[in-house]
Formats: C-alpha cells, sequence, structure tokens
C-alpha cells in the first residue's frame, strides 16, 4: 500500500514545483527577451532493500524554450533586437560574462552603456562608456556610433561595438539572475553572423494561453493525487479493521 504513498506524494510534491515554473512563466509574459523554462516529471526508483518494486517521482528542468519572441518597434535609439538566433554578452555579477535577448539599453550616470536592469553591456574589449552630448545609433552588425548633438552635426565617430554570440543552446544554463552563461563558465566568442534591428525590442516567448491552460491542467493533476492519498488511507482503514477481527 505504501507504493502508491510514495508516488501520489512526490508526484503533489512536484505538481506544485511545475505550478511556480507555470506562473513563474506566466508573471514574465511581457519581460522583454524572456526565454519560458520547460520542467517535465520523470520516475526514480527507490534505492534499497525490499524496495525494488517502489518508485517515485521528481520534477526535472528539461531545458529552455529559445523559439524567438515577436520583434516590436519602439522607435528608440538604444533599444535593439536580435534577428533569429543570437545573444547579447553583458557582465553579470562577479564579473562574469552573460547572455540576454533583452535589447532594451540604457546608459548610466557616468555614460556606461547597460541592460534595463543595470548589467554593463560587454563590447568586443569589455563594457562600453559612451561619451556625452552625442546621438547614438547602433548599426545591424552591432557597432555604435555617435554624432555631436549641435545643431550641425559632424560626421559620426565609432565608439565601439556589441559582443553579439551565438552559443550552442544546449550549451546554455540559466543563472538565478534570469541571465545566460555557458556550462562550462567559458566565455562564447562573437559571431559575426548574428545581426540587429535597431528600433526595436523582443517581447516575451510565453504563450498565456498555453500557460493558462497548463496551470489548469496542474491543478487537476494535483486533486487526482490527493484522491490517491485519500484512497490509500481509507484502504488501510479497511485492512486494520479486517485485521482486528477475531
Amino acid at each position: 500500500m505504501d507504493r502508491i504513498i510514495y508516488t501520489a506524494m512526490t508526484g503533489a510534491k512536484n505538481i506544485l514545483d511545475q505550478q511556480a515554473t507555470a506562473a513563474h512563466n506566466l508573471a514574465n509574459a511581457s519581460s522583454t527577451g524572456f526565454r519560458a523554462q520547460i520542467d517535465s516529471f520523470r520516475a526514480v526508483p527507490v534505492v534499497g532493500g525490499g524496495l525494488n518494486t517502489r518508485a517515485f517521482v521528481v520534477n526535472a528542468t528539461t531545458g529552455t524554450d529559445f523559439t524567438p519572441g515577436a520583434i516590436q518597434q519602439t522607435g528608440r535609439s538604444l533599444d535593439v533586437a536580435i534577428q533569429g538566433k543570437g545573444w547579447l554578452a553583458v557582465q553579470s555579477t562577479g564579473g562574469v560574462e552573460a547572455y540576454t535577448r533583452n535589447g532594451a539599453l540604457k546608459l548610466s550616470e557616468s555614460g556606461q552603456l547597460q541592460t534595463s536592469s543595470g548589467k554593463p553591456v560587454l563590447g568586443d574589449s569589455g563594457p562600453i562608456s559612451i561619451p556625452p552630448n552625442l546621438i547614438i545609433a547602433i548599426a545591424a552588425d552591432g557597432t555604435i556610433s555617435g554624432t555631436n548633438d549641435a545643431s550641425v552635426p559632424g560626421s559620426p565617430n565609432i565608439i565601439g561595438r556589441l559582443k553579439l554570440t551565438n552559443p550552442n543552446e544546449k550549451n546554455l544554463v540559466r543563472g538565478v539572475d534570469g541571465l545566460f552563461v555557458t556550462a562550462d563558465g567559458k566565455p562564447a566568442p562573437a559571431d559575426a553572423g548574428v545581426t540587429l534591428v535597431n528600433g526595436a525590442v523582443e517581447s516575451s516567448n510565453v504563450n498565456v494561453v498555453e500557460g493558462m491552460v497548463s496551470m489548469i491542467s496542474l491543478a487537476r493533476q494535483f486533486e487526482v493525487q490527493m484522491k490517491l492519498l485519500t484512497n490509500a488511507q481509507d484502504n488501510d482503514s479497511k485492512a486494520t479493521q479486517i485485521f482486528s477481527l477475531p
């Protein structure tokens, strides 16, 4: 009888974990460049004497949905969206190189180019700083140029170039800050084949309808696991009554 308890108990626990993942995806349905997380169940046998017929359920994070989101025009000069595959390189906590699809960039008070969350954006030779009083333009290859904001602007000057990279998606791991890093911790090389769309950002790839359907399905699955535990308890009580008969 304890076999069904193992399965139902662990199934209910991990359904709650999947509901948290689905809720997290839905909460980021409007986050620029967000990539939905994908979870799945798998059965794991219980190892031990007399336990060969028992198994429990674990929630295995199978990875990330890397499907590109829709490109939305903003008209803002510091907004960039990546066409197709590719990533923007940024500097994460501790100086680690990380990758994002969130191209809503901004300038800090000191002129450093940053993501909307304040992470420094990396160029070919490190973080990028923009001189003051310049009109900024970002080309499709990531080249950043600036012209004087005077009434009669001069010729554009090259300031730097965004580091655009396209590592193997199977080698990317999502960090706690939502940024991706390589599994081996090594920086990915720049890729000249990655192109940008200026004045636009990429929307989240979360499908709200599918997310809501998933939440409803998980809630029903949780109810099933609870009923299995209730049935196991009833069976145990009836078995106890039978064994107590003279």
